[in-house]
């Protein structure tokens, strides 16, 4: 019921015969888009990092892997507000990184897309390397053993032998990775502002509209609610089980 009630409470407020225009209206349009946009890019990020990143923290014993494992979670407990601000002061128009990176290439991060997709992927990376690297720990090591002993170079067994073994783990951090990045809301909300058709995404839509139209702000939570909900669902049917 605890879990429930929330849910009932959001479905009683729902202005149903609304409902359609209201998701139609420019500023929902322009916001969903966005959210897609920028979550399947922090995904792709997210991947092209996050899996070496795994597979070294899972395969390799290095002195200070403690503290890097340590960092690479710290999103997963750092106030997502307080994550934006660090990213701000590293990659603002005058952070650590940020400043050489604006005079060499005029770049500016914050306030616009790209600095959506770095902040949704910051928070977000955390649960692709985390269940990627739990699948490669779990992993029974002597198909990999099997193929180098057949002829099988490096790439070719982590192709063709690791990858396809931890398919499951790697699919459900995908998409763990990919409804975390479409819900993130503090760290987007600092560090890229929440400009309309610029990095104004779903929860930053709700935000802005709980103040001014209540029923547009219930119909994107309605929205987000239910993509959430189905992401569970499907995870715990296919995949989470082998987790």
């Amino acid at each position: 019921m605890f879990f429930l009630i929330p849910v009932i409470g959001l479905l009683g407020e729902v202005a149903w015969s609304e409902l359609p225009g209201i998701l139609s209206s420019p500023v929902v349009v322009d916001a969903l888009w966005l959210s897609l946009l920028s979550s399947i890019a922090a995904t792709i990020l997210a991947a092209a990092v996050g899996v070496p990143l795994a597979w070294l923290l899972a395969r390799v014993d290095f002195p200070g892997r403690s503290l890097l494992r340590g960092l690479v979670l710290l999103p997963l407990v750092l106030p997502p507000v307080v994550g934006g601000a660090a990213l701000l002061f590293a990659l603002g128009r005058r952070g650590v990184v940020g400043g050489p990176l604006h005079d060499l290439t005029g770049l500016v991060l914050p306030f616009s897309l790209w600095g959506v997709v770095i902040a949704a992927t910051f928070v977000s990376m955390p649960f692709l390397v985390i269940t990627v690297e739990g699948a490669l720990e779990g992993l029974d090591n002597r198909y990999e053993w099997a193929g180098a002993t057949l002829g099988a170079g490096r790439w070719t067994v982590l192709r063709r032998v690791t990858l396809p073994l931890i398919a499951p783990s790697l699919g459900a951090g995908l998409v763990l990775t990919w409804a975390r990045a479409l819900g993130e809301f503090g760290a987007t909300i600092t560090f890229a502002g929440n400009l309309q058709g610029r990095t104004q995404t779903l929860p930053l839509a709700v935000f802005v509209a709980l103040e001014s139209d209540r029923a547009t702000a219930v119909a994107l939570s309605l929205v987000m609610v239910l993509v959430s909900l189905a992401v569970l669902i499907v995870l715990r049917n296919r995949w989470l089980r082998s987790l």
